[in-house]
């Protein structure tokens, strides 16, 4: 089983000296590996949260696609091209990752989930779902299941790929306890013996997909 700790995750200066962000899951097009660090930018993926504390502007990336979503404070404004939108919490917002872009804190502090992907090679997604102590949810290959509030745990699956900063891979075998997680802990997901996540809270279920044709 392969879990992303965030606790153990150190912060990154943004792009633009900015701000801070905490990498979970990088993919560069050069890696074997699914889940692996890479530098800025030199990747056709990645799945980050970033702390914001001030107003100003974000990192370009032309050739991508982002699609944030505000985890942890009320509200963020975001400018896109010179058009404003409003982004509420557990909100996911897609925009162009070339386009100029800054940001507002209206009610102060905010955290982000960031992902963002190359277009043309893949398309990525996240989904906010609220969990069930009834109904564990699975967590399938090619996305990452990250604990944003509440209380939960994963019950063992397989492991998916060895390496990464941050990443706990316990050995755990389907017949072993399920393992706490703390907040913003990922969870990698995987085919065989697909990991479940049970608790109270709330999960971001982030999806890579290749893009095909």
């Amino acid at each position: 089983m392969q879990i992303i700790r965030f606790a153990d995750l150190k912060p990154q200066p943004w792009r633009n000296g900015g701000g801070v962000t905490r990498e979970l899951a990088s993919h560069s097009g050069g890696a074997s590996a699914g889940i692996a660090a890479s530098e800025d930018g030199a990747w056709d993926w990645r799945v980050s949260i970033a702390d914001v504390t001030s107003a100003g502007e974000y990192s370009p990336f032309p050739g991508m696609e982002r699609v944030l979503t505000v985890v942890e404070g009320e509200l963020l404004l975001l400018a896109v091209d010179g058009t404003e939108h409003p982004l509420e919490k557990y909100r996911p917002f897609r925009f162009p990752g070339g386009a100029a872009s800054s940001s507002a804190l209206p009610t102060g502090d905010v955290r982000n989930l960031n992902v963002i992907a190359r277009e043309g090679a893949f398309k990525a997604y996240t989904s906010i779902i609220e969990l069930s102590k009834k109904r564990a949810h699975p967590v399938f290959a090619g996305q990452l299941g990250i604990l944003l509030q509440g209380q939960a745990t994963v019950s063992p699956g397989s492991a998916v790929s060895p390496g990464s900063a941050g990443v706990d891979e316990s050995g755990a075998g389907p017949d072993s306890p399920p393992v706490p997680l703390g907040r913003y802990d990922a969870v990698v997901g995987s085919d065989s013996q697909t990991p479940e996540i049970l608790g109270r809270g709330f999960l971001a279920v982030v999806s890579i997909d290749p893009v095909t044709g």
